[in-house]
């Protein structure tokens, strides 16, 4: 997590604050923050950003980087070691892509390497593939990373300020930076460590309109084209959200991770810990109560959201570690995560059980 923690209070002071929206916008934005605040319970947030200068102190590879270099110095192994790299985060524009960059930060000279952006569960998707990767014997060691600098289309300086609408401005009180990291090996014996049962992902969006996203079509913009029509903004539109996370059967969360604990035979009787990936206290709240029909106690909730922020799909690395440092897990335990990312709503979680 970058730098010192801030505040909810304190965020304007550095992502800067919206002084050209439109008139109802201002209004709107000083009605609706203290009520913001209440609703997603998030003491204190991270970014990349120096409070002084205002200028990013990270990006998304050297946050990965910093990531990876912790994940390795804890499974005692060197880079040159790891024969994959999978990297997952919200969205990317650079080229060459970030995994081989991560690969070259590290030193290492031949690897394979992917890049995965499919936003909150791009993580999950990570450690989906090279898990996946590993069993069938094709690698050994993997890399997998997730960081989110989602400051950086939040600050004020980012937007084409009268072009504002109010979907515009959700996400900054939501999102923050960080990033997380695990090596993933394979092994024969099943003892003294953490274990990857299973892994999911689907998408449920085909009928839905997206409720996050920006309006860039799928190629490159004049860049001044793309400012002058506010194309890049970062939109959470929360009435679609409202609409379609609900359906009149039960959320598309829980539908979901019922359909992940019947696909891959999970079972949960010795659940120790459930993370759930959303932003917001009280979303999980409010799914947890509809999870406990699928044998979920309210218990079981791990969440580090109100001291450390929602830097997106890292959370769910990132949550882990929290875990492996802080907990004590007993042989059996099982780590259960899912997600559903809003933009297309797809979903995605994965099962790990500690064997003693």
């Amino acid at each position: 997590m970058p730098g010192e923690p801030v505040p909810f209070d304190d965020i304007d002071r550095f992502l800067g604050p919206i002084t050209g929206a439109p008139a109802k916008v201002m209004k709107w934005l000083e009605r609706i923050r203290p009520l913001m605040k209440e609703m997603l319970d998030i003491g204190q947030y991270h970014y990349a950003i120096d409070p002084i200068t205002r200028e990013f102190t990270d990006d998304n590879v050297s946050m990965s980087v910093k990531a990876a270099r912790k994940a390795l110095e804890a499974a005692g192994i060197a880079p040159t070691d790891v024969d994959l790299i999978v990297y997952g985060s919200a969205h990317m524009d650079q080229m060459p892509t970030p995994s081989v960059r991560i690969q070259e930060a590290l030193g290492i000279e031949r690897c394979a390497e992917l890049s995965i952006h499919a936003n909150c569960t791009s993580a999950y998707k990570a450690l989906l593939i090279a898990g996946d990767l590993i069993r069938n014997g094709r690698y050994r060691n993997a890399l997998v990373l997730s960081s989110g600098i989602s400051s950086s289309e939040l600050r004020a300086e980012y937007y084409n300020q009268p072009l504002i609408k109010k979907e515009d401005l959700f996400l900054r009180w939501f999102l923050c930076d960080g990033a997380g990291g695990l090596v993933l090996q394979g092994c024969d014996d099943m003892t003294g460590g953490l274990f990857l049962e299973h892994a999911y992902m689907e998408s449920i969006g085909g009928n839905k309109p997206a409720s996050m996203g920006n309006q860039r079509p799928a190629y490159w913009m004049n860049p001044r084209d793309e400012y002058e029509r506010g194309c890049h903004h970062l939109a959470q539109m929360f009435q679609h959200l409202q609409s379609y996370f609900h359906d009149p059967d039960g959320t598309v969360f829980c539908k979901g991770l019922r359909r992940m604990l019947e696909t891959c035979h999970i079972d949960l009787s010795r659940l120790r810990f459930f993370q759930v990936n959303l932003p917001s206290r009280h979303i999980s709240d409010l799914v947890l109560e509809e999870c406990v029909s699928l044998g979920i106690p309210p218990d079981t909730l791990y969440t580090k959201m109100s001291k450390m922020g929602y830097p997106g799909p890292p959370m769910a690395f990132i949550c882990l570690d929290t875990i492996m440092r802080e907990e004590k897990l007993d042989d059996g335990d099982l780590v259960l995560s899912f997600v559903t990312e809003v933009s297309k709503f797809m979903q995605a979680g994965y099962a790990l059980r500690y064997c003693g």
